[in-house]
């Protein structure tokens, strides 16, 4: 197998890791996860974007840029239904 597929597949996989739970969360207008875990992943993936971009890599930029945008909205759903 060619290693930028693999690579596509690794990061559709990751990036797509918080959509269950992204669904969930609406569903049951609950998120019981550390704010501060979304701020690291933010931060890791804003860093990957930025990465791919200094090497030209769309798979690793579009990846990492969905991710990131997954984080930001979990994060603004932690303040919306968490803990009070």
């Amino acid at each position: 197998m060619d290693k930028q597929i693999i690579g596509i597949i690794a990061g559709v996989l990751t990036a797509a890791s918080l959509v269950p739970q992204f669904i969930k969360s609406i569903q049951e207008k609950k998120v019981d996860v550390s704010p501060v875990m979304f701020l690291l992943l933010i931060g890791g993936n804003g860093l990957w974007v930025w990465y791919g971009v200094k090497l030209d890599s769309l798979p690793i930029i579009i990846t990492n840029a969905f991710g990131f945008l997954m984080d930001v909205a979990m994060l603004f759903l932690r303040f919306k239904y968490g803990k009070k």
